[in-house]
């Protein structure tokens, strides 16, 4: 592992620059899961469950709190910053680059978590 040299100021300025990758990650993986959720939703739970329903209203309220869920998902990767200044002892690009993949792909998994918790009930309940 080669040493980066890197201040604390340009290691911030690294991170800062990550930024807009992982809010367009973040943004994109949200529409993606949502279009999954209501596939799901639609194919596999309404046959079964009238009470399920997809509405501008209920897309709405799941837009503002994935808005919101976007906002504690940057505060965490903050916490890369300070986990790449306090951590990287060598300041090496490798420790760095490996953090910063693996909280974005951690974060852009997450909201897949709801189509497929869609789908698990659907097997429990209704198979």
């Amino acid at each position: 592992m080669s040493s980066s040299n890197l201040t604390k100021s340009q290691i911030r300025e690294w991170w800062s620059d990550k930024r807009y990758l992982y809010n367009l990650g973040l943004i994109l993986c949200g529409i993606i899961a949502f279009i999954f959720y209501v596939i799901v939703g639609v194919n596999f739970i309404m046959p079964y469950d009238e009470e399920f329903e997809i509405t501008l209203f209920t897309i709405a309220f799941q837009g503002i709190g994935y808005l919101i869920m976007i906002v504690i998902a940057n505060l965490f990767y903050s916490l890369g910053v300070t986990e790449d200044l306090n951590n990287n002892k060598e300041n090496t690009d490798n420790f760095r680059k490996n953090l910063f993949n693996l909280g974005f792909w951690f974060s852009v998994s997450l909201p897949f978590l709801s189509p497929l918790w869609l789908l698990i009930s659907y097997f429990l309940e209704f198979y």
